[in-house]
């Protein structure tokens, strides 16, 4: 066991300080922050020219680590062999919050065998701003980061989770929201669902509806800037409705008119909206037939 005091102990070593930085608008660097960056002495940045913009902006002149997913395994020792000499680090990330997706818990727990203090600082965090104002249950929630990128494993671990009762936090790319939707949909059925993009810049924007409702306006409105997926968990799924609850006639029309061919259309109103793309068939030619 281990009781860390992060204020109250001298040590002979320096101190680990975890430092987020702002994830869209600079106003959300806090006085704390700036003031910690400048009196370590050393800043153990993802991207030193990425960080170097916002050491400028804050007028903070302290030299940089170079420290990334592909050197962290030979420079933590490095990083260590400095804090135990008494010198402090801020360990930032291109950013939000240290830690969640860079190599610095790697570092972390290394400082931490070593007893040397670590303290984060509270600052911007995208998934948690995203969530409290999704209008989704904020607790419990869980935070998954980035999902896998191939279509198979991504729906194996859509199976794994689909059951879990806490609203599920993910990044993802712009370019692949639409076919990670599709494939939530197929495996979680029509949940509420908020998709968030550009998160405190000037074209922030919630997307708020059910997971074929988010589809259907992507689909005529591209995304771009980074993305936040958030959706309910088990519990909260919004019953799929049946083909003659759908106007099938239009939503074919429609897609036609976007381009599609008869049958192409068909199946992708049928996937849209969890529906039997025979009975969608068969309704739409009646209709049509009418």
């Amino acid at each position: 066991m281990q009781v860390q005091k992060s204020f109250k102990e001298e040590k002979g070593a320096g101190t680990l300080y975890l430092v987020p930085t702002p994830i869209g608008n600079l106003q959300d660097m806090t006085f704390r922050a700036v003031e910690t960056l400048k009196q370590v002495d050393f800043i153990c940045a993802e991207d030193t020219r990425n960080t170097g913009i916002l050491l400028k902006h804050f007028e903070v002149e302290t030299k940089q680590i170079s420290f990334h997913e592909h050197n962290a395994f030979e420079k933590i020792p490095d990083l260590l062999d400095l804090l135990r000499s008494g010198k402090s680090l801020a360990q930032v990330s291109d950013a939000g919050m240290p830690s969640i997706s860079d190599p610095g818990h790697d570092l972390v727990k290394a400082a931490i065998a070593e007893n040397i203090t670590v303290v984060a600082l509270p600052g911007a965090s995208a998934g948690i701003t995203a969530l409290i104002a999704s209008g989704l249950a904020p607790q419990p929630h869980i935070f998954y980061g980035f999902l896998p990128r191939k279509s198979g494993q991504q729906r194996n671990f859509f199976e794994e989770k689909k059951s879990y009762p806490e609203t599920q936090i993910f990044y993802e790319s712009p370019y692949r929201v639409v076919d990670t939707l599709e494939n939530m949909l197929t495996v979680y059925g029509d949940r509420q669902v908020t998709l968030v993009r550009e998160l405190t810049k000037l074209y922030e924007e919630y997307q708020r509806g059910t997971i074929s409702e988010v589809l259907s306006f992507i689909r005529e409105t591209p995304l771009k800037g980074e993305c936040l997926v958030i959706v309910a968990g088990q519990g909260d799924e919004v019953e799929a409705p049946s083909a003659q609850e759908v106007d099938i006639m239009e939503r074919v029309a429609n897609a036609i008119a976007g381009g599609l061919k008869p049958n192409q259309a068909i199946k992708q109103v049928a996937k849209e909206f969890g529906l039997n793309r025979q009975e969608v068939y068969a309704q739409y030619h009646q209709l049509k037939e009418d």
